[in-house]
C-alpha cells in the first residue's frame, strides 16, 4: 500500500517451490489471497531458495488498473 498499489492490482506472480509436491497446499492458500480474476501465474520447482525457504513468491502489481 505504501507504493500506491494493493493485492487486487497484482497482475502476475511467479512461485518458486523447493518441492513441487507442495503445490496443492500452496494453491489452496494462494486462492485465499485473491478474489475474482486471479493474476497470471507461473510455478517452478527449484533446487534451493535463500535461507532454506521452501517457497518464494514474486509479484508484479500496477498502481492503477484499467481492468
Amino acid at each position: 500500500s505504501e507504493s500506491g498499489s494493493s493485492m487486487d492490482k497484482i497482475v502476475k506472480t511467479t512461485i518458486y517451490l523447493k518441492d513441487l509436491s507442495d503445490f496443492a497446499a500452496v494453491n489452496e492458500v494462494y486462492a485465499s489471497f485473491f478474489k475474482g480474476v486471479f493474476p497470471a501465474r507461473s510455478c517452478f520447482e527449484v533446487a534451493a531458495l535463500p535461507k532454506g525457504a521452501r517457497l518464494e513468491i514474486e509479484a508484479i502489481a500496477v498502481k492503477s488498473c484499467i481492468c
